[in-house]
């Protein structure tokens, strides 16, 4: 299965790589939108700014928004979740509009939420592997217009934000994967292989 990284900009590359490849995944990095889209699975990865990663597709925004809508199957982690919607207050720029909602900053007395954070898988919505326990690095969290789309849920402080959104082909994760050891890798594998079907 090709797996391809879209790169504008975002740091721990090189780290999701490797938890790609350790999930049977042939990887490439790509920094053009159109050419990251000719893939098996796109993946949106995070560290970084919401309105410098915007920027870099604001010319294909539309191609991309369509690619991923029509059924592409697509990876969006932290950052990367938080381009599946349609803006944040984290600075200018459109999102991808995939996910109907805005991202804002956590409702906490603590900022940013970093380290391991327990994940609550919704029931009914199991779309993800199995996962008690992430490593999470935001000050923003994403606010779906439906909350239907969200399959798991964490907090920081008093604030319950959307851990996993899933629509269609296309899974958001607020955590990073591929810091969160063994259990974050199954996480990958299992998205893999459920699109691969």
């Amino acid at each position: 299965m090709r797996v391809t990284i879209l790169d504008y900009g975002a740091g721990n590359l090189h780290s999701l790589e490797k938890a790609l490849c350790c999930a049977g995944a042939t990887v490439a990095i790509e920094s053009d939108p159109r050419l990251a889209a000719a893939t098996d699975v796109l993946v949106l990865p995070g560290v970084g700014a919401f309105s410098t990663a915007a920027e870099h597709f604001a010319v294909d925004r539309e191609y991309l928004h369509e690619t991923i809508a029509g059924g592409l199957p697509t990876l969006g982690i932290c950052l990367g979740m938080q381009l599946l919607f349609d803006s944040s207050d984290e600075g200018p720029g459109r999102g991808l509009g995939v996910i109907p909602g805005s991202v804002e900053k956590i409702r906490a007395a603590r900022i940013p939420h970093i380290g391991w954070n327990s994940v609550s898988l919704v029931p009914s919505r199991r779309t993800t592997a199995p996962i008690e326990t992430a490593y999470f690095a935001n000050s923003y969290v994403c606010r779906p217009a439906d909350e239907s789309v969200v399959v798991a849920w964490t907090s920081q402080d008093a604030d319950e934000f959307p851990a996993a959104v899933r629509v269609g082909n296309t899974l958001g994760l607020q955590f990073h994967p591929e810091k969160s050891s063994r259990p974050g890798v199954r996480v990958i594998e299992h998205f893999l292989t459920e699109v691969a079907l």
